[in-house]
């Protein structure tokens, strides 16, 4: 199978006409017919038959879809990859963070940038985790920010602040004279809670701690982002565990305490070795980790 095979058989199954992928792959269509018939006289098989004027794979083609799909997703990479590598230098700070980073911290952090570097062209958007190492990987990002550590064999991860985990409940739960008590894990035993599903480790390691509570916490509303599970505690949902950003920067009117555990939220910067940050990257740091600890300093 060569790669113009593979192009041709997967714009095929994409448009279901032989018109439509000599269009997709900007080809005549006698050219794509005759690239096809000699994919199929390599092959030794027929990849679609004709059936109420469109082109149904056969089940050899079929068998071969799983394999196609994937090859064309590397290969889209492939030029995700080589586009991103010669790309002007015109968009100096290209930035990717979490939700929750996004909500205030970054913004905030941007805006003081611009202070200092007014003409500077900033791109930012949000991504778990995962998609955020691909990012950076593909070149599409030159920093990601994120509350999880990553791990990433090709990827630095630079430590910026320390924070705790916090409690968020409805307002008036607690006294005002107990707000800035911690609270002990165990006392969330047989509450109502609002889960939160983060698959990343800090989301687990929570989880594994209320795992311990006795009785169990009831949860009965699973969440998958920080902020949603603050709108549902704001309207008397019940209490959630966030961490320090969430808490900090929720404009929903919820009452917060930190949670007395041994257990740190770290925000991490990522980035690739082999692309040293330049001045202004450099400084987008600085003023996080400036921001990030003056935000944590007020909350405590």
């Amino acid at each position: 199978m060569r790669l113009r095979y593979i192009e041709l058989f997967h714009a095929v199954l994409s448009t279901g006409s032989l018109t439509g992928a000599a269009s997709l792959l900007n080809v005549s269509q006698p050219a794509a017919s005759k690239a096809l018939q000699q994919a199929e006289n390599h092959l030794g098989f027929p990849l679609f038959s004709r059936v109420r004027g469109r082109l149904q794979p056969t089940p050899q083609a079929l068998l071969m879809r799983h394999q196609i799909d994937k090859l064309m997703r590397d290969l889209y990479d492939l030029r995700r990859l080589a586009l991103n590598i010669t790309r002007p230098e015109s968009h100096p700070l290209r930035v990717t963070c979490t939700p929750a980073l996004a909500q205030v911290l970054v913004p905030d952090a941007i805006a003081r940038l611009g202070e200092v570097y007014p003409e500077t062209i900033v791109e930012l958007f949000t991504q778990h985790s995962a998609v955020m190492c691909e990012s950076l990987m593909l070149r599409e990002a030159d920093i990601g920010l994120t509350l999880q550590d990553i791990n990433h064999h090709g990827l630095v991860q630079e430590p910026l602040c320390r924070g705790n985990i916090k409690v968020i409940a409805p307002p008036g739960w607690w006294p005002a004279r107990e707000l800035d008590r911690p609270l002990p894990i165990k006392a969330l035993a047989g509450q109502p809670m609002i889960g939160i599903t983060v698959q990343d480790a800090l989301g687990a390691m929570l989880q594994n701690h209320l795992a311990k509570v006795e009785p169990a916490p009831q949860t009965r509303v699973w969440v998958q982002t920080y902020q949603l599970a603050c709108s549902l505690v704001a309207r008397g949902g019940g209490l959630a565990l966030v961490d320090p950003f969430t808490a900090q920067c929720s404009r929903e009117p919820v009452q917060t305490r930190p949670l007395k555990l041994e257990m740190d939220v770290v925000l991490y910067a990522v980035y690739r070795p082999d692309s040293p940050l330049n001045g202004v990257q450099s400084r987008f740091l600085d003023v996080m980790r400036q921001r990030a600890q003056a935000m944590l300093s007020d909350a405590a």
